[in-house]
């Protein structure tokens, strides 16, 4: 499709770092002195293409774009009115849902309740938990990017954890049940703030393809949340995934890639199986990899992305920018 100039805040690093990669159109990220949320731009750590520029703040109701992606409560409460121009505001719109709801489960409203935005999940057990009013959604399952050349090893006689700020985010995000794992598997903590529970702190984007794929399997602790790029990312490196039967995971780990259940015992159980027989990991891996690479593959993710921006601008009947 022709190329368009799109305005998001920089929210989630990995994912925006994937929906960039390998696509045609620029991306704008609005920049405020000392990086406060939402306007960090282009943060180390990542390899950001040519297609990512950041823009200071002010200027932004200055420059043209052709559309506005909102990913965040904020951007769309409260970052618009500050940052963009009343005509901006009406160019075609769509708003990234990273998350399930975070309150009632089932009877959260969303806060977009506009049928001249187009909602996007990240999965489709999002889409089916929050009540989306009249705004028309879609699905664009995560699409990710790594390393032909590491393979999987598995030659660590360990688990390997990755969550941001576990600490903090408590039982959402699994702490007590990791706590309990950790008790009974030897398991390593990788991930923002992790020092706080004894983990082995941060590694950075580039290196973690390489270092993770020398663990046994990957364990995710997390009760309720959107599905993790880590999960995608490990799967497509061949790691055997254990987790919770919750969410969409459900969907992801199925038999021949890894192994989910609500019993955290029999979690362990298996755990442990995998560590005395490393040729069931290696199993479990090669089944890991191909699913991964066929399902979040970051061609279709790119194909999936542009469908939406298509359909954004079919709502509202207007051409991009020439």
């Amino acid at each position: 499709m022709q190329p368009l100039r799109i305005l998001t805040w920089h929210v989630h690093g990995n994912y925006l770092y994937y929906l960039t990669q390998k696509s045609c159109h620029q991306f704008y990220l609005p920049i405020k002195p000392d990086r406060p949320e939402g306007y960090g731009g282009r943060l180390p750590g990542f390899a950001w293409s040519d297609n990512v520029c950041d823009v200071p703040a002010q200027e932004v109701r200055n420059l043209p774009f052709d559309c506005i992606l909102f990913q965040s409560q904020k951007n769309y409460l409260e970052d618009q009115y500050e940052i963009l121009s009343p005509a901006q505001r009406q160019l075609p719109r769509l708003y990234l849902e990273h998350d399930p709801p975070q309150g009632h489960p089932t009877d959260t409203r969303h806060i977009v309740d506009d049928p001249e935005v187009l909602l996007i999940h990240v999965t489709a057990f999002n889409q089916l938990m929050w009540d989306n009013g009249r705004t028309p959604t879609r699905v664009i399952e995560h699409g990710v990017i790594v390393p032909d050349e590491v393979q999987y090893s598995g030659e660590l006689e360990r688990g390997l954890v990755i969550v941001n700020n576990l600490a903090s985010r408590g039982r959402r995000l699994g702490a007590d049940v990791f706590e309990c794992v950790r008790a009974a598997v030897p398991l390593d903590l990788i991930g923002m703030n992790s020092e706080e529970m004894g983990g082995l702190g941060e590694i950075g984007h580039e290196e973690l393809p390489q270092f993770a794929a020398r663990y046994r399997f990957l364990f995710n602790p997390i009760r309720y949340t959107s599905l993790g790029l880590a999960v995608c990312e490990a799967m497509s490196i061949g790691l055997p995934i254990i987790g919770l039967a919750t969410t969409e995971m459900v969907t992801v780990v199925e038999n021949g890639s890894g192994y989910v259940n609500t019993d955290v015992t029999k979690l362990i159980e298996t755990m442990h199986e995998l560590l005395q027989h490393p040729s069931k990991a290696r199993s479990l891996s090669h089944g890991a990899r191909i699913a991964a690479r066929s399902r979040f593959n970051i061609t279709r993710f790119t194909q999936d992305w542009n469908a939406a921006f298509e359909l954004a601008f079919s709502k509202l009947d207007l051409a991009p920018h020439p």
